[in-house]
Order: C-alpha cells, then structure tokens, then sequence
C-alpha cells in the first residue's frame, strides 16, 4: 500500500505564515473580532459552512467579502427575503425560441464563496433549497445534476434579536453548518480604533484594491493534508465524550448527532493546518467546539425559563469533561 505523502515542514510553516497575513490583511480593514476570524478560516480550510449570527453592524457581510478577496475566490451574495423562491436561488430553464432547447442560467449560489445574507427571513421552501447543496454540493435541477466549485462554501448570516418576518432555521438545516460563530460588539477601545479610521480617511479600504494573499489552490492543497494531521486515541475519545456530553445532560432536550463529532475532528485538524502544525492539540478542540455544539442542541422547557442559553450550556457542559493529558 502506498504511504501519503508527508508535506515537508517547509510547506507546513510558509502556508502558517500565509495564513497569518491573511488575518492581518482582514485586522487592517476590520478592527477586532479576531476569533471570529480565525474560526472562520477554520471552517474554510475543514470544508465546511459557516452561519454568523450578529445585530446588524458588525462587519459579518464586509468580513465575508473581505475573505473572499484575499482569497481569490469567486463571490456571490444571495439577499433572503419572504417572497424568495427557489428558482431565485438555485436558477431556472430556460426555453431558447431560436433554436428549441432549455438552457440553464445558473443562480446566486454556483459561486466559491456564498453569503446568504439573512438566511432566516426565506420561507421554509427556499431554505430546503440549500440542503442538497450544502451536503452534497450539488444541485439537481429539472433532471440535471449541477456540481458546486472544489472550494464551495456557503456563509450564511442572520440577526439574533429580530424576530418579525423571519422564520426559524430547522435543526436538520441548522446541522449541516460546520460552525455557527457570533459577532458581538467591538470595546470601547476597538470601537475608537474604527472613529479614528473613519477619521484618518472616511474612503478606508476600498475592496477592490484588495490583493489576495492566498490562492485557492493553496486552500485545496492544505485540504487534501487534513488526512495526514495526527490525533491521538485519547483525543478522539475526548471529542466522543464532549457530543456524549450534550446526550446526557438534564438541561438538553435534543443533543447533537455523530455528525457533530466529526465536525469536531475536521475542524481540530484545520485549526492545527493554520497553525503551521500536523498534529491536534487539547486546546484547538477546545477552541473549536462551543461554536460547532451550541447550535446543534435544543434545551429543556425548564433550562430555558431559568435564563440558560445553548451557549452557556456548552460551555458548561466542555468543562465536565476531563481533558487528556
């Protein structure tokens, strides 16, 4: 049987440098929010998507964009509202007078990057649109299998506090997203960094001057190491104990599905990828999974009336497992 190749540390460290500039390059545009960066890039590197909840503000649409620029990547943005149909979406047939053929004309979401903003304010049918597409990444339209981009990911956002005309993400939905980050609101001494910004030049940074720091081909390479970056048995163990975790707890009333264990692992090892590492460490699953357990979790009527949240849950459930030494 033929060994993997084993990237040479070389590689390893110039794309952890990489990697490092392509976060300075989002800090020179995008004050704070460091760990919704670096979680972010995890997701990209594992393969997965991303929902990011945040009032409207902070910077998750500019943040979207912005990656996508340092990346090289193509960029769609899909604006959900009420009255949003599939076909909207996904894109249509249509019937060629001239020559008597349907020709497809490709929707918002056969692009690289994809920011579904708003994602809870689309009914119930054109959120189902999103699900082949999101797990299989393909769309089945009129008979016809249409493959997504090696590199697809979907960046969906939504408000956590308005609630009028939205409607509510479905736990098999809600599943099939890597990791779901919250943005909240800068500190004072961050929010007088953006003052002075705006100060100094109210034009800033203008994104199509921005010049991509990392190649797609770079981000699909790094991808294909994800099966070479060491865990130890210990650790998985420690991944299955922490998704047991939310299975057993009086306060959780639905908890999360193997899938969330693999979530876990793959987002460990793309974290450890971004650090210039083969090999897993206790802190980068730690690091990762609140925000791949949080949404994953449904809690009980009576946790809920006592003020506990998803979040809080999580992080108290993470603390009751011993971690490996």
């Amino acid at each position: 049987m033929e060994q993997p190749t084993i990237p040479a540390p070389e590689s390893l460290q110039a794309f952890a440098e990489k990697a490092n500039t392509l976060r300075q390059q989002i800090a020179q545009v995008i004050v704070g929010q460091q760990t919704a960066v670096d979680l972010l890039l995890t997701t990209i590197l594992a393969g997965g998507h991303v929902l990011i909840e945040g009032v409207p503000g902070v910077a998750k649409t500019l943040l979207a964009r912005l990656t996508s620029k340092l990346i090289g990547a193509d960029f769609s943005r899909v604006q959900f509202t009420p009255d949003l149909m599939p076909s909207d979406v996904l894109g249509t047939s249509v019937f060629n007078m001239q020559n008597g053929t349907f020709s497809f004309h490709a929707g918002p979401i056969f692009a690289d990057l994809v920011l579904v903003d708003e994602i809870n304010r689309a009914p119930a049918k054109t959120q189902a649109a999103l699900f082949e597409v999101m797990e299989e990444r393909q769309a089945t339209i009129d008979g016809e299998t249409h493959p997504m981009s090696p590199l697809y990911t979907i960046i969906a956002t939504q408000n956590p506090v308005e609630q009028e005309g939205t409607y509510k993400l479905p736990e098999a939905q809600l599943d099939r997203f890597l990791m779901k980050i919250s943005m909240g609101y800068p500190t004072v001494d961050e929010e007088v960094a953006i003052l002075e910004r705006h100060q100094q030049n109210a034009r800033l940074t203008a994104l199509d001057d921005i010049v991509p720091v990392v190649t797609k081909d770079d981000i699909l390479e790094m991808r294909q190491l994800l099966t070479q970056v060491y865990v130890e048995p210990s650790l998985l163990r420690y991944m299955v104990e922490l998704v047991q975790q939310t299975r057993q707890s009086r306060a959780v009333f639905l908890g999360a599905s193997p899938r969330a264990a693999v979530a876990i692992l793959q987002a460990s090892k793309a974290f450890a990828l971004l650090q210039g590492r083969l090999f897993v460490s206790p802190d980068d699953i730690k690091f990762v999974t609140p925000c791949i357990l949080h949404h994953r979790i449904m809690l009980t009527a009576e946790a809920e009336m006592e003020g506990y949240t998803p979040w809080k849950v999580t992080l108290r459930l993470i603390d009751k497992v011993e971690v490996p030494k």
